[in-house]
């Protein structure tokens, strides 16, 4: 049996073919797990996004908390200046400032 340049090519181009195809399939096979390991990193990251997102509202929440103390703490403090001065005889503006911060105290107090 001879083998001729016809043989060659042939057998070149079959070659070929299949080193294509399976160039191909290999492609699609790494595209596909791409896919999905940008689909894992992703939802890795929504979870990590939840907890953090819970972390920093528990944060917030004992922030305000301790700010709301705070302002109860300098209102009654104000309140206390207020009432001095009243003591002392001033009127006036400071009559007028220590009802309506007694007033608002009353208020915030019975809600």
């Amino acid at each position: 049996m001879q083998i001729t340049v016809d043989t060659i090519i042939k057998a070149a181009a079959v070659l070929g073919a299949t080193g294509a195809i399976w160039a191909v399939a290999y492609r699609v096979i790494k595209w596909f797990q791409k896919q999905e390991k940008q689909s894992n990193d992703i939802e890795t990251l929504r979870i990590l996004h939840i907890s953090d997102t819970k972390a920093l509202k528990d944060k917030e929440s004992v922030d305000m908390l301790l700010v709301k103390d705070e302002l109860c703490l300098l209102s009654y403090a104000m309140l206390a200046a207020l009432d001095g001065l009243k003591q002392q005889g001033c009127n006036g503006e400071v009559t007028k400032a220590h009802n309506m911060l007694e007033k608002h105290l009353n208020k915030q107090a019975h809600n």
